[in-house]
């Protein structure tokens, strides 16, 4: 064992400047341990500190830039009509039909405490709807079902019939079977408080809990778009008490079963918490709102930032393990692993930052509150770690001669496997890559939001016991323009409004449709003594202009039609009530919807909105998106790579281990999966930033074999498998664990980009201890043998 003490020794001797500096850092934190403390435990204060600013978001608009021309459209189209966020109380007895006297009580009821709601401007039900009918030359609106307590059944049952022949009701607050009715509350909330949505829906949820408990026959579901709101904030908050407490106590236990030392699991638990305390806090000074998807920003933080720490305490153990005392041992451990951690940290910042590309909020915040966590993690584990290390008690437990752990052993046999058939080897990877790759064409792109959530999350029960029950809740919004102020009542326009309509209830994944033409041909036919056919559109302006007005005068407050038609009649708006629908589906809908209105109208200023809409293109915008800021972020990471390994040819090698893993891990999934949404947007970006951190571990290790050490190919490859290749295999399985925890994330994108990177973290590993060595062996021919290297008299590792 001496003799192997001072062979090791002998290797500090050869330093370049990058090691004087990691030894001159390493003996400044060391001589100044309880200042470095202190002054990093200071930062650590100053940063928490910012926890108190932190605002989630309630609004599903946060996944769209200011600058999304497809929520500018959707802005413009409220301003033109009116807010588009609502509830939608849905109603269904548990035994019979809504022609039951009870049931339509409680419409009645309901429909009248919904205006209660805050922000509530409007309510629409069965009950209130304004039934239109003539007594000789007098136009009749009134409520469809009044005082329902004083009605029979019978009543009430003609009434029911009346509102499935209205196609404004029917499949939209009328189930075509009569077993369910709804109550569509819409709302505008002035924008003034963050607490305006949570009282809206506590006041609703409420209401539901009063009328079950009074009608307990009764089935009630909320949803809506402001339920929907409410579900990104809940899945935030159901997140943050599901994984980060069961996360964080696992990677303890992992760390605890690497290192195997109190002192170590402490050092690192708390370089863990101080940097994702940091990085939440930095959120907080900077004003990032937290959404689902940037709320996982602790667990990838808590998962990342163990990983410096492992490196350093590996290598500080294995120096134990042959003589060194704490104290050197954690200065050859900085020494060596200076370099490395620095670049994989920088990289992984890269591969986060470049999130910034997106044109969704959410990812630009996960990527700059986890590059931040990232950074802090590296500057903790350079200053804090070493010098809490060299304060507390640290011992090693030391295997037997014969006996190096069965993981290293496992990896020496690879390792030997690797070199004896680097070129099969070559060629098998390089089959299952393009195998998969071949795969990746069939993926689908599908955000289909009510998706996104697991029955964890109310609002996804809710939703669909709606669509299963009464209507959809994928809509989309279409503003007509007639072209001048008064020439809704034109008759082409009309026409053509009215085909437009039919054409749409004629698509087979349209559940409903609500058309302006629906009440002008009703007034027609009320205005012509009720009959049935006159109910078309009236053949003269001026005529349909005063059934309009007419109309309009009749209505009580709260009910114009204010929501359907532009403030000077120069434009329509059509809603389209679509049953559960890919994305892809949707996108080849509204390709179809432009082309009819193409060949009818050349020219036509016509266009789609939505929450539908938006989220129809939400997956190809991010990812068109992010494709430069892939390309940047490689190119970034190459030039680090070049720079801090000194060598171009190096720095170009490390991308085939780097993007294989990427395409491959998509291959799988299409095998597997075959659809995913907007998370494929984030995932290369933050993935490659990730996964070349064993990338840098491998090349730095084999590079200092091979011009420290002057080993041959052959040994310098022995001698990296030896000396970092537990570690490289205990990170990337730390790391796919911790990403894997996301899977268990109440919102889908979460849960897809979790796995997604988990499975590409495992790929990579695979590719970096096969791939990688082949690569190096047969990137050139061994010059010298040098001095063998033999791995028992080196140094023992886990």
């Amino acid at each position: 064992m001496e003799v192997a003490v001072t062979v090791i020794r002998n290797e500090t001797k050869q330093l370049n400047k990058t090691d004087r500096f990691a030894l001159q850092w390493a003996e400044f934190v060391i001589k100044n341990r309880l200042k470095t403390i202190f002054f990093a435990i200071t930062v650590f204060f100053v940063l928490a500190a910012g926890l108190m600013q932190i605002q989630a978001s309630h609004n599903y608009r946060v996944f769209f830039s200011d600058k999304n021309p497809d929520l500018l459209t959707f802005e413009k189209f409220e301003e033109t009509y009116t807010k588009n966020d609502n509830f939608l109380f849905v109603v269904k007895p548990k035994s019979g039909t809504i022609d039951q006297p009870f049931v339509a009580q409680a419409i009645e009821a309901l429909t009248a405490r919904a205006w209660m709601v805050p922000f509530a401007i409007r309510v629409d039900s069965i009950t209130n709807f304004q039934h239109t009918y003539a007594i000789d030359d007098d136009l009749i609106v009134e409520d469809l079902i009044e005082d329902a307590a004083n009605l029979s059944q019978a009543e009430i049952a003609k009434r029911v019939d009346i509102a499935l022949k209205e196609p404004l009701l029917a499949g939209s607050l009328v189930a075509l079977d009569r077993g369910a009715s709804g109550i569509n509350v819409t709302l505008q909330y002035p924008g003034l408080s963050e607490s305006e949505l949570p009282e809206a829906i506590h006041f609703a949820r409420a209401l539901v809990s009063e009328f079950e408990q009074e009608y307990p026959d009764l089935k009630i579901a909320l949803t809506g778009i402001s339920a929907l709101n409410a579900a990104f904030f809940e899945a935030t908050i159901n997140d943050a008490e599901t994984l980060y407490g069961p996360m964080f106590l696992v990677l303890v236990l992992i760390t605890w079963l690497i290192i195997r030392n109190f002192s170590g699991v402490i050092s690192t638990v708390l370089v863990i918490t101080f940097a994702t305390i940091a990085a939440m806090g930095f959120a907080g000074w900077a004003g990032i709102t937290i959404s689902p998807f940037s709320g996982s920003a602790p667990v990838v933080i808590l998962t990342l930032a163990i990983v410096d720490s492992i490196h350093i305490l590996i290598t500080m153990a294995q120096r134990m393990r042959v003589g060194d005392d704490k104290i050197a041992a954690i200065k050859e451990s900085m020494r060596v692993n200076f370099l490395a951690v620095s670049i994989t940290s920088l990289t992984t910042v890269i591969g986060f930052l470049a999130l910034n590309f997106s044109d969704a909020p959410p990812f630009n915040a996960l990527g700059n509150i986890a590059a931040f966590g990232i950074t802090a993690a590296w500057f903790y584990s350079l200053t804090f770690l070493p010098a809490l290390l060299a304060i507390l008690p640290f011992s090693v437990q030391t295997y037997s001669d014969k006996s190096r752990g069965p993981l290293q052993e496992a990896i020496n046999k690879l390792a030997e496997f690797v070199i004896a058939r680097a070129r099969a080897t070559l060629v098998f990877v390089g089959l299952i890559f393009i195998g998969l790759a071949c795969a990746i064409p069939t993926i689908n792109l599908n955000d289909q939001w009510v998706e996104y959530f697991d029955d964890r999350v109310e609002f996804r029960g809710d939703a669909k016991f709606a669509i299963n029950h009464l209507t959809g809740l994928y809509i989309l919004e279409y503003s007509v323009p007639a072209g001048a102020p008064g020439a809704i009542s034109e008759p082409k326009y009309l026409q053509d409004l009215d085909d437009f309509a039919i054409w749409l209830r004629e698509y087979a994944k349209v559940r409903h449709v609500y058309s302006y033409t629906d009440i002008i041909k009703r007034l027609s036919k009320n205005m012509n003594a009720d009959d049935p056919a006159y109910y078309h559109i009236p053949g003269e302006r001026e005529l349909a202009a005063q059934y309009l007005l007419l109309y309009e005068l009749s209505l009580p407050y709260g009910l114009d039609l204010n929501d359907r038609i532009d403030i000077d009649k120069s434009s329509t708006r059509v809603s389209v009530t679509l049953d559960e629908i890919t994305t892809g589906e949707t996108r080849q809908f509204l390709k179809d919807i432009d082309a009819w209105w193409d060949s009818r109208s050349p020219g036509n200023e016509v266009y789609g909105t939505g929450a539908t809409y938006l989220f129809s293109f939400i997956s190809e915008r991010n990812i068109q998106d992010m494709i430069g800021g892939n390309i940047v972020a490689v190119i970034l990471i190459s030039i680090v790579m070049m720079i801090a390994l000194r060598s171009f040819s190096f720095g170009l090698l490390s991308l085939i281990p780097n993007i294989a893993p990427l395409i491959m891990t998509f291959g799988v999934w299409a095998l597997l999966v075959g659809e995913v949404g907007m998370a494929a947007a984030t995932v290369s970006a933050t993935s490659l930033g990730i996964i070349v951190d064993n990338t840098v571990h491998i090349l730095t290790k084999y590079q200092r074999a091979r011009e420290e050490l002057v080993l041959s190919i052959e040994d310098a490859i022995r001698y990296t498998f030896d000396t970092v290749g537990a570690a490289v295999v205990a990170n990337a399985l730390i790391l796919a664990f911790g990403f894997s925890v996301l899977m268990f994330s109440s919102f889908k994108i979460t849960g897809d980009m979790g796995t997604l990177t988990a499975l590409a973290i495992l790929i990579a590993l695979v590719v970096d201890l096969l791939l990688l060595p082949a690569l190096l062996m047969l990137r050139a021919q061994s010059k010298t043998k040098g001095a063998s290297y033999a791995n028992t008299e080196k140094t023992q590792t886990i």
